[in-house]
């Protein structure tokens, strides 16, 4: 993350992600909030990302869009209820991102069976990978 505006759009991102299932769990908000406190963003300006639009724009780097891709699955699986809407949108949004489907699919039944929803970086990158051998 390099720019200010990267950063803001990265956690408005996640935060519009948050409430796709028509509210905000404490656990979401509190995961958004220590991406965001990481990120340097101060609590104030923090609160004030519910308030904005969400901006527009394209993660430029693969990698930055595979790393938001697992935040956002992070945060669906964050409050211990896995919505529809949820796995609906966290699907649209990696098409949107021109991430591999089959990739994300996997990486989400992954993290499914998972006893505790993470997966190892180096298989969540080499999922993606695959798909240019």
């Amino acid at each position: 993350m390099n720019t200010q505006e990267e950063k803001i759009k990265l956690l408005s991102e996640m935060i519009a992600f948050s409430v796709v299932d028509g509210r905000l769990h404490e656990r979401e908000y509190q995961f958004v909030w220590i991406v965001a406190q990481e990120l340097g963003i101060s609590k104030s300006e923090f609160n004030e990302l519910f308030r904005r639009e969400l901006p527009v724009g394209v993660i430029k780097s693969e990698f930055e869009r595979i790393q938001q891709f697992y935040r956002l699955a992070l945060l669906m699986h964050c409050d211990g209820v896995l919505h529809p809407k949820e796995e609906e949108a966290i699907r649209q949004i990696a098409i949107n991102m021109g991430l591999n489907p089959s990739a994300t699919n996997r990486i989400l039944k992954l993290m499914t069976a998972s006893p505790n929803v993470m997966i190892p970086p180096e298989v969540l990158l080499g999922l993606f990978q695959e798909q240019y051998n």
